[in-house]
């Protein structure tokens, strides 16, 4: 086997990767490099500086990676509507082929032969991580702390940080917490009661929205300007991707947007519940439906609608990197030529509704579809050779016999 020359891994500077930055020196006795990505979850992030030098880590990156998140796979994936079994925004999926690209990019800089992460053996992020690892340099080996140590409860986890005099939090000595995984885009909450589908998620498993029945009675007004298909603007003010996202989350948590309690199909088999808070991304998406409505033909924009859960489930398996997500990226965004200009939403109590929207590229005509009279000339009398072409194949099978 090939000998670990150096060590890039994936830290948060919470308890769990702060014991596997220790155990990875002790096991593998050569020099581990940290990276923290910052991508909007909305934690200090100099702790993780700190917690690294106590234990002797020289290089210590912690990088703002909050526009890239959201320019070069938040917006890409809106571009698609999409969502995994219909509901989820993918807000922990799209965030992993992310930091895989800077760890692979970091162990290249720093000449390091291996990665490592912090994910459980039961979940989706280890197969997310370890795919995109793949995909952009197959040389790099991938460490997997929770696979491979004796690790096997929380008191040996305790245990094992207390006696490397790894600071354990107050929080932390108690019942489990939930698991959460937050970002610009999301937060998840998953673990303790919620591990039961049959109970009802309590008030304080939500981290970023109101409950909608204690959001205000008064509805908000807010227009999104699109411009090939990305949004662009909040009520006229044009944003970058990273600003853009953090007001509508602003907008949206005030007024509950964006929550949902799912039990939902991992890829590795099992089932698993978890609360999401997408108040942004639900926004946009309703919005970006909203202004494709009107600027995509009829039949480009079925075809979306047909490959949107493919696309989907490919980034929920972890296959940013794989050529068929690239193949139908390049569709999807060929798709968004036309897709510009403004859609005004109205956002109350727990949802945001479509009220108007206007493109310079519109489809729409009024003058066609007028109930009025008509300066664009439509001969009603062809829809009646219409309706027989179409017709003609059930009248064959109803002469047949039929049902």
């Amino acid at each position: 086997m090939t000998k670990i020359e150096k060590i890039v891994l994936s830290y948060s500077g919470g308890l769990d990767t702060s014991i596997i930055l220790k155990w990875l020196q002790e096991t593998y006795g050569c020099e581990v490099v940290t990276f923290t990505a910052d991508l909007g979850q909305g934690e200090e992030l100099e702790p993780a500086r700190a917690n690294a030098e106590m234990v002797g880590v020289k290089d210590i990156r912690i990088v703002d990676l909050r526009e890239e998140f959201v320019s070069d796979f938040v917006f890409p994936m809106l571009r698609a509507n999409a969502l995994y079994e219909g509901q989820y925004l993918l807000g922990s999926s799209i965030a992993r082929p992310l930091i895989a690209k800077h760890l692979v990019g970091i162990a290249r800089e720093v000449g390091a032969n291996a990665v490592a992460h912090g994910a459980t053996g039961k979940g989706n992020d280890q197969i997310r991580f370890e795919l995109a690892v793949n995909a952009l340099d197959p040389s790099i080996k991938v460490i997997a702390p929770w696979r491979q140590w004796n690790i096997r409860s929380r008191m040996q986890l305790l245990e094992y940080a207390e006696k490397h005099h790894i600071p354990v939090p107050s929080d932390k000595r108690g019942e489990a917490p939930f698991s959460i995984d937050a970002n610009l885009l999301h937060t998840s909450t998953e673990g303790k009661i919620l591990e039961n589908p049959a109970e009802v998620a309590p008030d304080h498993a939500y981290q970023r929205t109101v409950d909608p029945v204690d959001a205000p009675d008064t509805p908000e007004i807010v227009t999104i300007g699109f411009d090939w298909g990305d949004p662009v603007s909040v009520n006229g003010k044009s944003m970058t991707p990273a600003a853009l996202l953090t007001e509508l989350n602003g907008l949206g948590g005030r007024h509950g947007i964006g929550r949902l309690d799912l039990v939902e199909n991992r890829f590795i088999g099992m089932k698993s519940r978890g609360i999401y808070e997408t108040p942004g991304g639900t926004i946009l998406l309703t919005a970006h439906r909203g202004i494709e409505s009107i600027t995509l033909d009829r039949a480009a924009a079925h075809l979306k609608d047909e490959i949107m859960p493919r696309y989907a489930e490919l980034i929920y398996n972890g296959f940013w990197f794989a050529p068929e997500r690239e193949m139908l990226q390049a569709l999807i965004d060929h798709s968004q030529a036309f897709v510009s200009g403004e859609v005004t939403l109205r956002l109350y109590k727990g949802s945001a509704s479509v009220i108007s929207r206007a493109s310079p590229c519109s489809l729409y005509s009024a003058d066609l579809v007028t109930f009025e009279e008509s300066t664009i000339a439509f001969d009603h009398h062809d829809a009646e050779g219409f309706i027989r072409l179409n017709g003609l194949r059930l009248r064959s099978w109803a002469v047949r016999g039929g049902r």
